[in-house]
């Protein structure tokens, strides 16, 4: 029903249904002395959220029996427009919410979800069997309870998934925050753009993690939803304790066989994987909940008293050094923790919480109690189904780590008093240090395999980031000084030749040691050179329209530039087959940009060297180029562009686009030209001349084929890490051709040693 408002008296009238925009128009074509403050305000917000794309496509599809209700039956002056389109959003919130904590289920919690298969019988073997009676049961349910309430619950839902690193998790995101506010960098390559970046104190939004909750999930080792340890504890379920059941070897080889499926099933996707587990792990921890609560009920109720911390000290008092002996067993009722937070990049961290402590939390406690009240009347009971496991250090290893670096966020990220920090490291580092040190005394038993790999892995990457420091640290001391360059003048000493030479390097300032190499050894080089640095900044994504810093490097007349291409640690570097291309643009627009602001200061030629713009174009706006149609045939008759190409030359050129028919024949299809309906100045048009030429021309890339050896004066320990170590992991590592995806027949490489 609609109302018309007049001088006179409301008239009822039953329209077909309008569009928006016409019931707006109505609302505020009526006359404004029968407009009350309410009204007026609803009228204001309909406006502007019209203008709202998302918000005016969600109206348009809602029902319009709907909208008479929005806009006639309620008064607008008591429910104004604005609040009932944030109910509609926080709607759309919590199912999404939902969803996502759905899937933390197939994918997180799989580790926590399993330890009640194996922690009682873990606890209460070895030394323990002559304790076994209500008192070490209550307290080691006790101290159970404590330690899933603390770690897990305190420690991680409330605490560590607040420093998360633009939605980021783990302990490389707590390393990258510190990298960022404390300078805790491994090499000296931090640029002040970087903090420009606007994921660097902020999160950004190139990458939405809730718009698209069907494919932001995956998983991490072994689908993450069933380990190793929680599969051989639930196949060892088949032994029958009076026949012995299944041998050991059979229980072995089935778990192996189950393994090897879920290992088969992650072909399907990660998503489907995800919900196909959800529903499973969900059903799951509803049934050990509904029988711990049916154990508590029938076996023994007082088990509800051990939730007293009054207990752990009983079961100490009566253990003693047996009873922390007994604490690598209760270590596995929070192994898998850290998934919460390492996943955190998959979901969110409102989601993972309420998963947590909607359901994991509370079916879990009462599943330990409810275990704790059988095995107080039934102590036998606990050697039935037993099968010997031993836990392995890098569950409490990675805790302590997180507590450490979560102690030094506290002080530097956010900005907390130094007490609240060392509060926090006492608290978590003591009870972590505890199982941690009864975890040691596992290494003769087996623990030390984890601890042997750790140090073969810890020495691998500790030689890697020495030589490489160590190399950056002598391109840094030996740069190329200015004033060589410019006392070669504008040729550089050399010939240019038409083309684009690309230069890659680690430097992102100055001029590489090996660019006086090339220039030495080389008998011509390309019209237009550009220094590319390819580099890590500590974030996790680097939005795109922000990847590309483009810089000039001595005067204009010299044609050179530097491109500084930015990645995060979650960013993967895929082959761009449209690099040459944007770099082109980017190219082009930074010249156009420096013009601008010299024309400013009425001269052209004034100095802007070392200066650098984020500068990145999909398409030729603001570049003063436009793409020219593929299908002209007259290109070569009616080019925009000079050509001082000769016979020989195109001769090359066309056997070379024929050897590159494959990907390097698609970097190079797009062709551009000036556009000659802009106003451009004439010494900026010869310069994207130049550019064009040299495009057109074909582009190289020029990489220093370095070998690094170390000085004669270094010790054995330095000679040995450098000449064998870290050349053996060079060799058998991808080169940088590879990894930055540079074709081969555009590849040119020159070799150098470094003497560090």
């Amino acid at each position: 029903m609609d109302q018309e408002i007049g001088g006179g008296a409301a008239r009822q009238v039953t329209p077909p249904p309008p569009p928006l925009c016409c019931l707006i128009s109505t609302l505020s074509g009526a006359a404004p002395t029968s407009l009350d403050f309410g009204r007026r305000r609803a009228i204001q917000d309909a406006k502007r959220l019209v203008r709202a794309r998302s918000v005016f496509s969600f109206l348009e599809s809602v029902n319009w029996r709907l909208k008479s209700v929005l806009f006639d039956l309620i008064p607008l002056q008591e429910y104004s427009f604005s609040f009932i389109v944030s109910q509609v959003h926080w709607k759309s919130y919590c199912k999404t919410l939902s969803l996502l904590a759905f899937q933390s289920f197939g994918v997180v919690y799989g580790d926590l979800s399993t330890s009640p298969l194996y922690v009682y019988r873990n606890s209460l073997s070895g030394r323990l069997n002559g304790y076994l009676d209500e008192t070490t049961i209550f307290g080691l349910f006790s101290l159970i309870f404590w330690t899933f309430t603390l770690v897990p619950l305190l420690k991680y839902v409330l605490i560590v998934l607040s420093a998360d690193d633009n939605g980021e998790g783990g302990t490389f995101a707590l390393y990258s925050l510190l990298c960022r506010h404390a300078k805790f960098s491994l090499l000296p390559n931090q640029q002040a753009a970087d903090e420009e970046l606007s994921t660097y104190y902020q999160p950004g939004t190139d990458r939405p993690v809730v718009s698209s909750p069907f494919k932001s999930a995956c998983f991490s080792v072994v689908t993450s939803n069933v380990v190793p340890n929680a599969v051989l504890s639930a196949i060892s379920g088949l032994q029958d304790p009076a026949t012995s059941g299944l041998a050991d070897g059979w229980i072995l080889f089935i778990a192996c066989v189950v393994l090897v499926g879920l290992f088969a099933l992650q072909h399907r996707g990660t998503h489907r994987v995800a919900f196909m587990f959800a529903p499973i792990v969900m059903l799951w921890l509803f049934t050990i909940g509904a029988i711990g609560v049916y154990n508590i009920i029938h076996w023994n109720p007082r088990i509800l008293v051990a939730l007293s911390p009054h207990y752990i000290v009983k079961f100490f008092k009566t253990t003693g050094r047996d009873g922390w002996m007994s604490l690598g067993g209760v270590l596995l009722a929070i192994t898998g923790t850290e998934a919460m937070f390492a996943d955190l990049g998959h979901f969110t961290a409102a989601s993972i919480r309420l998963a947590f402590v909607g359901v994991i939390y509370p079916c879990l406690v009462l599943q330990y109690m409810g275990q704790a009240a059988f095995l107080s009347k039934n102590i036998a009971a606990v050697n039935s189904s037993f099968y010997l496991s031993i836990p392995s250090l890098a569950c409490i290893t990675v805790m302590f780590i997180t507590t450490c670096l979560m102690s030094l966020v506290i002080i530097f990220v956010w900005q907390k008093n130094i007490l609240i920090s060392l509060l926090f490291l006492l608290f978590f580092g003591s009870l972590e240090a505890a199982y941690l040190s009864s975890a040691v005394m596992k290494v003769p038993q087996g623990g030390w395999a984890p601890v042997a790999l750790a140090l073969v892995f810890m020495s691998v990457m500790y030689v890697w980031h020495y030589g490489t420091r160590r190399k950056y640290l002598f391109d840094l001391q030996n740069k190329v000084s200015m004033k060589w360059i410019l006392n070669l003048g504008p040729s550089l000493g050399i010939m240019r030749v038409p083309g684009i030479g690309l230069i890659y390097t680690e430097l992102v300032t100055g001029v590489p040691a090996i660019f006086s190499h090339f220039v030495t050894n080389l008998p011509a080089f390309h019209q237009v050179l550009v220094f590319v640095c390819v580099k890590s900044v500590p974030v996790p994504y680097v939005p795109a329209d922000e990847r590309y810093l483009i810089g000039r490097i001595g005067p204009r007349e010299y044609r050179l530039y530097r491109c500084i291409v930015r990645y995060g640690y979650k960013d993967v570097q895929k082959d761009d087959e449209n690099f040459e291309n944007h770099l082109v643009m980017s190219i082009a627009r930074f010249i156009q940009m420096e013009a601008e602001e010299s024309a400013s200061s009425a001269s052209y030629e004034s100095s802007t060297e070392g200066r650098m713009a984020v500068v990145h174009t999909t398409d030729t706006a603001g570049t003063g180029l436009v793409v020219r149609d593929p299908g002209d045939d007259a290109g070569a008759s009616a080019s925009l562009t000079r050509s001082s190409k000769s016979e020989t030359l195109r001769s090359l050129q066309s056997i070379y686009e024929l050897e590159s028919a494959g990907s390097v024949s698609r970097r190079r299809r797009v062709r551009f030209q000036i556009d000659e309906e802009e106003r451009i100045d004439p010494r900026v048009r010869d310069e994207l001349s130049d550019l064009l030429e040299a495009k057109e021309a074909g582009v190289a890339y020029i990489i220093g084929h370095s070998y690094v050896k170390a000085r004669k004066n270094s010790n054995f320990l330095k000679t040995f890490a450098i000449n064998y170590a870290y050349s053996f992991l060079r060799k058998n590592c991808r080169g940088p051709s590879v990894t930055l995806h540079i074709p081969h027949i555009s590849l040119i490489e020159v070799g150098m040693i470094y003497y560090v």
